[in-house]
């Protein structure tokens, strides 16, 4: 075989296919006994980890998991037993099926084997990469010097595999839950807490209002969710930067005080903030007594009963604590922004106007672009200031919901108060979408994606 062939099978990627159709009698069978083309090569520490993890899997499937697998069809049909017992005058009760436990066992098993898939696909391609080196008589790396690369050159890996392990357990096996249960029956209606039963679509056409009342509710209370987040997200943004900018002029005196006086209301934790108002704004809280006493108004103004006062107030709270945050963080995109830029401007006659729409606002469009839609999303899933101020009151927007209520606390509602788990996981799944699109659109759109370099 000539130098120039060598060098060219050697180039060929290590892929699943490749292993299959060109590797060796040890590489191939590597597909039923995972390692053993790794120890054909010497690589025997490697190649008892993917034995081993061949060997646990296998026996988790046999004790445990075959079973999961077997019951995440039907999630289960076997009720409690109960028996009177005659000779000890008592009950006595056998266990049943738990479709919740077999619905989240089925899930984590369906990941484990998932994870499986790919360390075999891995041990497939390492079979084959260590064949291909013997052939090309270059050096085939042993356990200590594969290791060390983990702190070397393969350092990411490493510093990775915790992250990934964490967002694994702690993100998305929960996701996959919560999307499994949006087709069961999972609810307190039917007794179905226990046992319940695959659905299919049904719950997302009950809470679209194809063929449900539940309808009636979710798309008011999307349609306040999204007026809520455009105003709770661009009035604190732009007044945030008016007064930013007002404060960061060479003429304004005292900057320091300016700045602490307004961020003083973000010192205090923000659960206290909200509830303090919350009782200030109440029919006989302090802000209707000092009205009324100063013969302003005859009657308590209704901040919390009236379905627009509510709407208005929590808006306008959100403001008051979160104005400080946007001031903050654009005073110090001011203080970067070139003063060349400014000169340059002035000497070319533009007024301050012109400065601020061609100098100021888009440069801080650029820096902040990015924050501005994280902001919007997460107004979207603003539990904190509706539940704490309003509880979603006033007036009912159908059974479930108030007219303040934002999908995240309807979902609150759903699940801890009125015990519609499927429901609720329906509300999480369209919740997530809908912040998917509005973030990807927009952010596709802002100059900080179409012209990284832009501002450097």
């Amino acid at each position: 075989m000539s130098r120039a062939k060598k060098k060219s099978e050697f180039a060929t990627p290590y892929t699943f296919k490749n292993a299959i159709t060109k590797g060796n009698i040890f590489t191939k069978l590597s597909a039923l006994v995972m390692g053993l083309g790794n120890m054909a090569n010497k690589q025997i520490v490697k190649g008892l980890l993917f034995l081993a993890i061949e060997v646990g899997y296998i026996i988790f499937m046999a004790t445990k998991g075959l079973y999961y697998i077997k019951m995440f069809p039907s999630l289960g049909w076997k009720k409690q037993g109960e028996v009177w017992n005659e000779k000890l005058q008592v009950y006595e009760y056998s266990a049943g099926d738990n479709s919740v436990l077999l619905l989240l066992y089925g899930v984590v098993t369906i990941a484990i084997t998932v994870l499986f898939i790919y360390f075999w696909l891995e041990n497939l391609k390492s079979a084959y990469m260590t064949q291909c080196m013997k052939e090309e008589n270059a050096h085939i790396p042993n356990f200590r010097e594969e290791v060390y690369d983990l702190f070397d050159k393969n350092l990411h890996r490493t510093l990775m595999f915790l992250p990934f392990t964490g967002i694994l357990i702690f993100t998305i096996l929960p996701l996959l839950f919560m999307i499994a249960m949006a087709f069961t029956n999972y609810s307190v209606v039917g007794e179905h807490l226990v046992l319940f039963d695959w659905v299919g679509l049904k719950n997302f056409k009950t809470v679209l209002g194809i063929g449900g009342k539940l309808g009636k509710t979710f798309w008011p209370v999307l349609g306040w969710t999204l007026i809520w987040a455009f105003f709770a997200t661009f009035l604190n943004f732009f007044l945030g930067m008016i007064l930013a900018i007002v404060i960061n002029r060479k003429e304004t005196k005292g900057k320091a005080f300016w700045r602490f006086c307004f961020v003083l209301s973000i010192a205090v934790p923000q659960f206290v903030s909200l509830l303090i108002m919350r009782t200030m704004l109440q029919p006989e809280g302090a802000i209707n007594n000092l009205l009324v006493n100063a013969g302003i108004i005859n009657k308590a103004l209704p901040f919390w009963t009236n379905a627009t006062w509510a709407r208005v107030s929590v808006i306008l709270i959100n403001c008051w604590i979160g104005i400080p945050y946007t001031m903050l963080q654009i005073t110090g995109v001011l203080q970067n922004v070139p003063v060349e830029l400014y000169e340059a401007a002035k000497i070319d006659g533009a007024n301050p106007v012109q400065i601020y729409f061609k100098i100021t606002l888009p440069y801080i469009m650029f820096i902040m672009g990015p924050y501005v839609i994280t902001q919007f999303t997460g107004n979207i899933n603003n539990f904190n200031v509706i539940f704490l101020l309003s509880a979603g009151q006033p007036t009912p927007v159908g059974r479930t919901a108030g007219k303040t209520d934002l999908l995240v606390t309807w979902l609150y509602n759903l699940t801890v108060k009125y015990q519609y788990y499927n429901l609720g996981a329906v509300i999480g799944i369209l919740t997530f979408i809908v912040l998917s699109i509005v973030a990807l659109v927009t952010y596709r759109n802002t100059a900080s994606y179409k012209d990284e370099e832009g501002f450097q």
